[in-house]
């Protein structure tokens, strides 16, 4: 007779409870004995698009946006004409080189990988401005026949009200998908001044083509103005590539802030971060609204405002965005000699990663002696060092992943299978740079070229980056000894179980 459970049994408790037997002809009567009453049921088979995502993602957003960037050619060219748009192009582009090296020296010390910051600005110069044109042009109409006919009022409105918002939502759309789902490499406010400025850039490099190609039109339509201060070309060059190059990145970087600030709250605080993010745009807004209605104005308000608001406005995010990246370099002068004092870094290693100089520095030294791949596995080195600073920072504070501990060991081994090459230059950085700070003498002998050859042999022996075997010793110590006290476990400890095992 079967063993199974009856239908109708009480099924046991507590202590009593036990794992069926097993039979050669099962029964299993206690089931609904309909599939369409299961509670678990197979996951389904994975679908064509599942197993190709990987790939037709990117591929779908590089469509898009090249169709957006199609459309919005085309749009520009039939209102300024084929000369009006390559003059509007060759203006357009001449700040965009400086405001996307500003940011990225704001980013330099945990660089955003160049595919996010590529998204960001394809997104600013294709998708948002496509929805701003298209949102903006039927509101404005909508409005002058709202408002029987009285197109000035129209435009005013417009501007100052329906283009703010707009524009602006329109250009958060970039920064909130890598929020979403690029959400490691977004972690904190300079993450976000970047973004939302790169994005800006974008928007604002389009809008200027439109602009300056439109004021060439105008130019050209009656022969060309008879002296310079005439010209609409070179007036709107002046007031949008000169005076305020900065308009946009300024009021998409609050919206940035308040998402970068967003980033750094610990999980548990669900409403501050989606409150934080909307005060921001909302912020962003109200900025745009008040410099379009001073560019719409008399030429008095528009410079009360420009010396008034926009620029000190200006000042204060450009001091912001350095304060921000001095605070990560102070971050990484604090965290890293704990790893230091744990094997993974020797002091100067410590001391020169939490400099811009020394990092400099290293890689040059690296280029010179091993080439351009040698320098590429220096700025690894470095990259992986600043992300385990930031992530034992950010636990410390309690903001920290649940997956601490793994992320913290994946970025040592990064760094393990890098440390035979990228150690020598970066101690000869510490050792230029610090001088009596850091003797010769404190860490002994570098491998390699620099001095003695590493035991094991060249450091890219094996796959890419393959470095000593791990629990060997490279620079004639251990790296650690498993069972003593090392950085895992929860942050401030100290302690925690032996890595990769």
């Amino acid at each position: 007779m079967h063993q199974g459970f009856q239908r109708g049994d009480a099924y046991p408790t507590g202590a009593a409870r036990a794992v069926p037997s097993y039979e050669e002809d099962p029964r299993f009567p206690a089931m609904p004995a309909s599939p369409a009453d299961w509670r678990y049921r197979p996951p389904p088979a994975p679908s064509w698009w599942h197993r190709h995502s990987g790939t037709l993602r990117p591929l779908a957003v590089v469509g898009l946006l090249t169709l957006c960037g199609l459309m919005i050619l085309a749009l520009v060219r039939e209102q300024t004409g084929t000369q009006g748009l390559f003059v509007g192009l060759a203006l357009a582009l001449l700040p965009v080189p400086l405001l996307l090296g500003a940011f990225r020296w704001v980013d330099g010390v945990e660089p955003a990988p160049w595919r996010n910051l590529a998204f960001a600005f394809a997104w600013g110069a294709c998708a948002a401005t496509l929805v701003a044109l298209l949102a903006n042009s039927l509101t404005t109409a909508w409005l002058a026949t709202s408002m029987n006919g009285d197109g000035s009022r129209a435009d005013t409105v417009g501007s100052t009200v329906v283009a703010p918002v707009v524009e602006e939502v329109a250009k958060a759309g970039a920064i909130l998908l890598l929020y979403l789902f690029r959400r490691r490499d977004f972690t904190g406010v300079v993450s976000g001044l970047v973004v939302a400025g790169v994005t800006a850039t974008g928007f604002a490099f389009t809008e200027n083509v439109l602009y300056l190609g439109s004021a060439y039109g105008q130019d050209t339509a009656f022969g060309g103005p008879s002296a310079l201060a005439e010209s609409a070309t070179a007036t709107t060059f002046f007031v949008r590539v000169v005076l305020s190059p900065f308009a946009h990145p300024l009021f998409t970087a609050l919206t940035g802030l308040a998402f970068g600030v967003a980033a750094g709250l610990p999980p548990q605080r669900r409403t501050a971060r989606v409150l934080l993010p909307l005060g921001g745009l909302l912020a962003a807004t109200v900025l745009h609204s008040v410099w379009n209605g001073a560019a719409s104005g008399a030429g008095a308000t528009f410079m009360s405002v420009y010396a008034l608001c926009m620029l000190p406005a200006c000042a204060a995010l450009a001091w912001l965005a350095v304060r921000s990246r001095q605070h990560t370099v102070r971050t990484l002068r604090r965290t890293l000699p704990a790893y230091a004092a744990a094997g993974w870094l020797s002091v100067p290693e410590a001391w020169a990663l939490a400099s811009m100089r020394a990092r400099g520095l290293a890689r040059e030294y690296a280029r010179r002696t091993h080439g351009a791949e040698g320098a590429r596995t220096v700025l690894e080195y470095q990259h992986f060092a600043t992300s385990l600073a930031l992530l034992r920072a950010r636990a410390e504070r309690g903001a920290g992943a649940p997956d601490f501990v793994a992320r913290e060991q994946e970025l040592l081994h990064h760094l393990w299978t890098r440390r035979a090459l990228a150690t020598p230059p970066t101690e000869h950085a510490a050792l230029v740079l610090a001088g009596p700070a850091y003797p010769a003498p404190a860490w002994g002998p570098v491998p390699g070229p620099y001095g003695p050859p590493p035991p094991g042999g060249a450091p890219y022996a094996g796959p890419p980056y393959a470095g000593p075997p791990y629990g060997s010793a490279p620079y004639g110590g251990a790296p650690y000894a498993r069972g003593a006290s090392m950085p895992y476990g929860p942050p401030g400890s100290g302690t925690g179980p032996p890595p990769y095992g």
